[in-house]
């Protein structure tokens, strides 16, 4: 764990919350962010980026990340808030949830965290220090972690979506642009979760 954490020199930081979301490119649905603290002991074997690893290695890592995390959460911004503040701003604002729901933990455990590790080049406002890292969900165990609650979760969202809408094919692509989304989009037009100010 030691030498993932030379990447940004000394003090090496002893409880890290790292945070990643799913869902920026789809059409359809919400996005997903999740924010984890790993303990020293953890199995890092299981992690990597989410987007590496077979949808069987992500749910396999699932459980034993949230039995074995110090703490975890999993936050969303809705296809509403996405339209409103755009995608962006959403996805910030969902890591911030995230965010704060682990550190409710935390406190409630009496640990303070030294920094808020987040994936990509953007950082969402919180209280603690920050730092954006690309390809971070390569690099840092705890996003690889939030990378797999994220979209994981998310997945479970759109196949639960593609029973309430029928016809999208939410169940396989996941409401991301495809030619059957886009095909379907154009046969029935855009359902409640779709986002309005996406182009088609």
């Amino acid at each position: 764990m030691d030498e993932q954490l030379t990447l940004f020199g000394e003090p090496q930081y002893d409880i890290i919350i790292g945070a990643d979301e799913a869902g920026r490119g789809p059409l359809a649905g919400p996005v997903c962010a999740a924010a984890v603290v790993l303990p020293q002991d953890f199995p890092f074997e299981l992690l990597n980026d989410s987007k590496k690893l077979s949808e069987k290695r992500r749910i396999e890592a699932e459980p034993v990340i949230k039995q074995r995390a110090v703490a975890w959460a999993v936050a969303w911004a809705t296809p509403a808030e996405i339209d409103r503040i755009n995608i962006l701003q959403a996805s910030m604002l969902a890591m911030k949830r995230a965010y704060l729901l682990v550190q409710q933990q935390l406190k409630e455990k009496g640990i303070r965290a030294d920094i808020l590790l987040v994936d990509g080049n953007k950082r969402p406002d919180v209280d603690i220090a920050c730092q954006a890292i690309v390809k971070g969900d390569a690099k840092i165990h705890e996003i690889m972690a939030a990378s797999i609650l994220a979209k994981n979760a998310r997945d479970r969202f759109m196949i639960c979506a593609a029973k309430r809408w029928p016809g999208y094919g939410f169940e396989k692509h996941k409401g991301y642009p495809c030619a059957s989304h886009k095909a379907a989009l154009h046969k029935l037009g855009p359902c409640p979760i779709h986002r309005s100010t996406f182009k088609y």
